[in-house]
């Protein structure tokens, strides 16, 4: 049987991590180290969801530079198509992190223009078109400015769409698809901001009001939120193991979970897949894990049954 096809579009980039070494000093000089990879939310995510199981074309946008060059490897490495335009006058995007010494995010620079200026038009491109037309769902996120995301939604015609938030600032960008939306990943700033309301369940409410009708809503550490049109649902976080980088974990957690939602697993075994795979990601210094079968089943284990809320 021939896996299914995933069309993702979205950010991927040079991803540059700095961990200090100590306790951070505002204003001063920090000692640490810095890591730097390719990234970006569908990358990441593509990558997860390609090591679970499907096939995937990635449309993106960057540079002619080095780092373009270290993106194309990486999806080539992948097994990903990759059908991104390539802007020769302008740089790769990029998104710098800075993390205390259990990397945790202390300010993040993230330098996406190309991101604001090119998806829209590229949207309307045959080769695309076609890719869309080829897929059995469609993955998106909010780096993509909102005018190409309603194009995007249009050109799904009915395919099931998953997304991820991405940030406070951009989740509104996803405000006139939210209804076109099979599934929203987010953390729950993002829930906040894109919802207006402080509570988690008010939350909830306020975004099915609008029409999305899954949802997603992590929180670091503690309890992992979900719901469909069965009810609220969450699922606590197992308990504490290594930290090496928190980075990529919300994107593994979306990649997963949607790979197996489109191998027509039940969506709250696809929520414990996802959470499972974001615990690898945690352990791992890099922004997307390496790991054997074996290890996931064992980090599958460790993931508790959710418990209903509403």
């Amino acid at each position: 049987m021939q896996p299914p096809k995933l069309f993702v579009s979205g950010a991927a980039h040079i991803d540059r991590r700095g961990r200090i070494d100590g306790v951070y000093v505002p204003g001063a000089s920090n000692p640490g180290s810095l890591q730097e990879e390719a990234g970006g939310g569908a990358l990441n995510a593509a990558r997860n969801t390609v090591r679970h199981g499907v096939d995937v074309t990635l449309m993106s946008l960057r540079g002619g530079d080095l780092a373009g060059l270290a993106v194309a490897d990486v999806l080539a490495e992948s097994g990903i198509e990759d059908v991104s335009a390539i802007f020769l006058d302008r740089t790769t995007p990029s998104y710098t992190a800075l993390l205390d010494p259990n990397g945790e995010l202390i300010a993040g620079l993230a330098d996406m223009t190309l991101y604001e200026l090119g998806f829209a038009r590229q949207m309307r491109r045959r080769k695309i078109r076609d890719a869309v037309a080829a897929a059995d769902a469609v993955f998106c996120e909010a780096n993509m400015p909102e005018d190409a995301l309603v194009r995007l939604a249009g050109m799904a015609a009915g395919r099931p769409i998953y997304a991820i938030a991405i940030s406070p600032a951009k989740a509104r960008r996803l405000e006139p698809i939210l209804s076109s939306l099979s599934c929203l990943f987010m953390n729950r700033r993002e829930a906040r901001a894109l919802s207006g309301a402080e509570a988690v369940s008010e939350a909830i409410e306020a975004l099915r009001n609008r029409g999305l009708r899954r949802g997603v809503i992590t929180a670091g550490g503690e309890e992992t939120i979900f719901y469909d049109d069965t009810g609220v649902f969450g699922i606590a976080p197992p308990p504490p193991g290594m930290i090496a980088d928190v980075t990529g974990a919300g994107d593994a957690l979306a990649g997963v979970a949607t790979a197996a939602l489109m191998r027509g697993i039940d969506f709250h075994e696809a929520v414990r897949r996802g959470m499972a795979a974001a615990m690898l990601t945690i352990a791992s210094p890099n922004v997307v894990a390496d790991y054997e079968d074996e290890a996931f089943d064992t980090a599958l284990a460790r993931v508790g049954t959710p418990r209903k809320i509403s």
